[in-house]
């Protein structure tokens, strides 16, 4: 990789160059993020997986302009055109929009007004029009260019063609196309129409039938709202600017007075714009504001989906799980403490009250007899329904009744995983067990569902497939190595996310363990098939074995630093156990002492965290949470009711919360605290307990406003609140600006969520 890339991203980063080299070179070496941000500091300088996150895929991005320069310049050589001050104009391109600018006017194209002009030998008159010489006549100059036999039949015919060359040469140079771009992203307006006759149909955009927005403050799930109404034949979608203002910097670029060759110059100009440039321009525009919108849409799903992967467990505990209905009853699952499906059966509590009872008798025998702890209730179709049955139980403070987001459950008990592991249950016993398991550790539970079916994204399905892709698997593998994982117990899905292993090295921990028992060290793992040295160095410190003879294989610390730990150990005359019990002999070590050439402070100080903590689950205490009694369905609610909820979804435009009747709500931006907000998630984060007030509720619609006005810290404070986010380098937001136009604010209505979905 180029040197001078390492110094780009460093720049872009803040950060020294010699990180980024470090980095590359650890990538290179197939280190993953999370072994890099753990276990190489003293290489890095301590980064954090944002930051090499950001370096990796900077790397990627520059490695394909370099692979892009590479083509353009064979190209150009293969065709003879290559000159030394165009190969030093593509090498010095440090974007593809510059290098494809340069490479503009060389690069092969389809047969245009331009080419047909040049093949009948009008270029000398285009040159000499672009002179400009205020005595020249142009009229006169043009009589020597007509050839019948080439099809220039007058004077005219050879000025339309020298203009044609004209246009496209003004279309193609680099200033114009820099300065009109610049137009276009400060002055460029997106412009959004219905169709005619598509008004009825297309109703759920109809905030979109006359809408007009700055290209530079249109948020990403309007853009791209607007581009799925386009993309459904509902709207049109432009993107203006003015074009005098357009035409006035090409004149200043171009025209050099007022002669008739100067007028013929200007007249080229302006249809060069109106034919040519303005379609580049807005073909860039919407390119560069689509990937905008996608990286923010990413953003805000990876966030959510990181919120919910590290939700606070239940924990080893005997789960009761229920996926509810009506009419084919509750299917209910009996889990024991490591998940394993104990017993299944249906239940009927929601028919006549003789049957209610009687399921209530039943459900106490098997609660007494299987020690339930908790009860884990699907919050889809009858779920507050069967949480008020179950709560009439009278089963105890001690039982925790806890009501689950099941969603993305359907579509885990028809997977591959689920026939995998319950070969011989249907459907609805699999997803009832997915529903008590979430309870018990979602992590561990939703890594065996894709992401896009959990129901934290927005507009996923509009985004960059490829680049969801990656940012939705960064942010799964960065939760399930933040938790660690025990390797005895874990699932093939959850040990497939730890670094260095993947579907196939997880297949053989668990047919290992299948064939020999459970693994008894760290050293052990060595054993299993395939897993060679560099797989074991990237996942040794992310997989726990607990019970373990070494006390440090239950721990965070790496094989790798277990001499560093037993020379402390040592030198206190005492065992690693002791150590690690001990707080008193722990503060009797000065890590100086134990700094190498490979292992510094930054290692030391993890170990030191570590051996106080070994193995430390990062998610909070789980905390019960109920929803407000007798408040079941949305015909229940009134405006100015106070209700708890669950946030259950963040977007750029607010976030939605259940509040237990069957249809989430929306707190508006504008609604989510009694000061300025930039970005929900400043606020709230997926899972979170908020209390909100109602604002509107629409039976017709099935929408529902809230408000956390005077329920909740102000931005700032909830901010400082939530875990310390690394520093990002993404550019910063702009604050909400007003539309141009438009029939309906949209900060005023329920818009895109509810009426688009995800």
């Amino acid at each position: 990789m180029n040197q001078d890339f390492f110094q780009l991203v460093a720049a872009e980063l803040s950060i020294k160059t010699s990180q980024v080299e470090a980095v590359a070179k650890l990538l290179a070496e197939e280190a993953t993020v999370p072994f890099i941000a753990r276990y190489r500091k003293e290489l890095t300088g301590s980064l954090d997986e944002v930051a090499i996150t950001h370096v990796r895929d900077r790397l990627v991005q520059l490695a394909e302009l370099t692979q892009r320069k590479l083509t353009i310049l064979k190209s150009l050589t293969d065709r003879g055109l290559l000159t030394d001050a165009l190969k030093a104009q593509v090498d010095a391109a440090q974007t593809m929009t510059v290098l494809e600018d340069v490479y503009l006017p060389y690069r092969p194209k389809r047969r245009t007004r331009a080419t047909v002009a040049r093949e009948k030998g009008l270029e000398p008159l285009s040159v000499f029009l672009l002179q400009q010489d205020e005595s020249a006549d142009p009229l006169k100059e043009a009589e020597k260019f007509i050839d019948r036999e080439k099809g220039v039949e007058d004077v005219e015919q050879t000025l339309a063609g020298a203009r044609d060359i004209l246009a496209e040469q003004f279309t193609e140079d680099m200033t114009a196309r820099e300065r009109i771009r610049e137009l276009y992203f400060k002055h460029g307006v997106f412009v959004s129409k219905v169709i005619k006759d598509k008004e009825s149909d297309g109703r759920k955009y109809e905030n979109y039938f006359d809408w007009k927005e700055p290209v530079g403050s249109a948020p990403s799930h309007r853009v791209l709202a607007m581009r799925r109404g386009e993309k459904e034949g509902f709207l049109t979608l432009r993107v203006e600017v003015p074009e005098e203002q357009a035409c006035a910097i090409l004149r200043t670029l171009f025209v050099k007075n007022s002669g008739p060759c100067a007028a013929h110059v200007q007249a080229a100009l302006e249809d060069g714009f109106k034919r040519l440039l303005s379609a580049s321009m807005e073909t860039e525009v919407r390119l560069e504001t689509k990937k905008r919108a996608d990286t923010e849409a990413i953003r805000i799903f990876a966030e959510n989906l990181q919120q919910l992967l590290m939700a606070s467990p239940l924990g080893q505990k005997r789960v009761l799980g229920v996926d509810p209905g009506f009419r084919t009853g509750c299917k209910i699952v009996l889990l024991n403490e490591q998940g394993k499906l104990l017993g299944h059966d249906v239940i009927f509590p929601h028919q006549s009250a003789g049957q209610t009872q009687k399921e209530a008798e039943k459900l106490k025998v098997l609660c007494r007899e299987f020690k339930i702890e908790a009860i884990a209730i699907g919050n889809g179709t009858a779920g507050r329904e069967t949480e008020t049955f179950f709560r009439g139980l009278g089963l105890g403070s001690e039982v925790a009744i806890v009501m689950v987001n099941e969603s993305g459950a359907s579509v885990y008990s028809a997977s591959e995983a689920a026939r995998e592991e319950f070969s011989e249950e249907d459907i609805t016993v699999r997803g009832a067990v997915s529903i008590g398991r979430r309870l018990m550790d979602p992590l561990a539970e939703l890594v065996k569902i894709d992401p896009k079916s959990i129901g934290v994204g927005q507009y996923q399905h509009d985004v960059d497939q490829g680049q969801l892709k990656q940012g939705l698997d960064d942010t799964v593998i960065s939760c399930v190595n933040k938790v660690g994982v025990e390797v005895n117990t874990a699932s093939k899905q959850l040990l497939m996310f730890v670094s260095g292993l993947g579907p196939q090295l997880a297949q053989k921990i668990v047919e290992y363990r299948n064939a020999h028992g459970p693994f008894h060290s760290r050293k052990n793992l060595t054993e299993v098939p395939r897993l060679g040295s560099r797989a074991f160095e990237q996942a040794a410190g992310f997989l726990r074995i607990r019970g373990s003879e070494n006390p440090l294989d239950g721990s965070a610390v790496h094989p790798e630093s277990y001499g560093v730990v037993e020379s402390m150990a040592a030198d206190l005359k005492c065992s690693v156990s002791d150590l690690m019990q001990n707080d008193v002999l722990r503060r009797q070590i000065d890590l100086k002492k134990y700094v190498t050439d490979t292992v510094g402070l930054p290692t030391l100080t993890d170990i030191m965290s570590e051996l106080a903590k070994p193995g430390r689950d990062p998610r909070e205490k789980f905390e019960v949470f109920a929803f407000a009694e007798g408040i079941s369905k949305i015909e229940d609610l009134k405006p100015g009711m106070k209700l708890p909820g669950i946030i259950t979804n963040i977007t750029a435009f607010g976030a939605f919360v259940d509040i237990g009747v069957h249809q989430d709500g929306l707190v508006h931006i504008s609604e989510m605290s009694d000061g300025f907000v930039k970005d929900p998630a400043d606020v709230v984060k997926v899972h979170q307990k908020v209390q909100v007030t109602v604002l509107e509720v629409d039976l017709e619609k099935r929408r529902i406003k809230l408000s956390m006005k005077g329920h909740g810290p102000k931005p700032a404070a909830a901010a400082k609140s939530q875990e310390k986010k690394p520093a990002s380098p993404k550019k910063g937001q702009k604050a909400p600006t007003e539309p141009v136009k438009g029939k309906v604010d949209p900060n005023k209505r329920l818009i895109d969520q509810l009426t688009l979905g995800m």
